[in-house]
């Protein structure tokens, strides 16, 4: 049975910012892959005041063994001082695809 896989969401400022930081993360075995969904209409609150801006959504691959080490490496690549980084577990999935993640992120 392949590790438990990851879904992991991030927002970047932009498509260039998104595609080096994805990839490095997968360079460095610690995603086996991302998809990046530009023109992500986003709007928040950030200090006390109502924000919008567009942003690159980038979905990454990864498993639960490799996570602490994406999310440490992620928050140094990433520009924001405090970055989107949200992990949902793929409790299903086509398993020869969960084992791919698995041997990408070795």
């Amino acid at each position: 049975m392949a590790e438990e896989t990851l879904i992991i969401f991030t927002t970047w400022p932009s498509a260039d910012a998104a595609r080096e930081g994805a990839r490095k993360l997968i360079e460095e075995k610690l995603a086996a892959c991302a998809n990046l969904l530009p023109n992500v209409e986003s709007i928040y609150r950030w200090k006390g005041e109502i924000e919008t801006s567009t942003e690159v959504m980038a979905v990454f691959k990864s498993t639960i063994g490799s996570y602490p080490r994406f999310e440490a490496r992620l928050k140094e690549l990433h520009p924001y001082e405090v970055p989107e980084i949200v992990a949902l577990r793929a409790t299903d999935g086509l398993p020869a695809y969960l084992r791919w993640v698995e041997q990408n992120t070795r």
